[in-house]
């Protein structure tokens, strides 16, 4: 729920980049934010509901810049010690989308080193975005500004 929180009660920035990952993929977009059979929301259900909510913000907030980036599989403490992928280079298309100039913006995209993704198809549909913004206000009591 943070990044719908924090979206919706940040003062409307130029722009916002949220962190995804590639396991989006195995998310279910289910507006009842589906379990899993452990009773719980999985990883890749969370990821899938970040690039939503980034595809929702760009498409509703046309002045605001807002994509998501997947860092790969970096050596984290989530990511364990002899994950493949460098920090490093992981971190580069947040700060190359944070410093690009304003001719060379854009906006809704899913990003993996410094290139446009093609993502999951459920999360470019407007209609689950929006049920995905409703059940986040329904949780939190937190509507979306328009």
């Amino acid at each position: 729920m943070a990044p719908y929180i924090l979206t919706c009660l940040v003062q409307r920035p130029k722009q916002l980049i949220y962190i995804g990952s590639d396991m989006h993929f195995q998310g279910n977009p289910g507006i009842d934010f589906s379990k899993d059979q452990s009773g719980h929301i999985t990883y890749s259900d969370s990821k899938l509901y970040v690039l939503m909510l980034s595809m929702a913000v760009a498409r509703k907030w046309p002045k605001v810049c807002s994509n998501t980036v997947d860092p790969g599989w970096v050596p984290t403490k989530m990511g364990g010690s002899s994950a493949p992928g460098s920090i490093v280079k992981g971190v580069e298309t947040q700060i190359w989308l944070s410093t690009c100039d304003k001719d060379n913006m854009v906006s809704g995209k899913y990003f993996h080193h410094k290139k446009p993704q093609i993502c999951k198809p459920e999360a470019t549909n407007s209609k689950l975005q929006d049920e995905v913004l409703m059940a986040c206000q329904k949780l939190t009591g937190i509507p979306f500004p328009e």
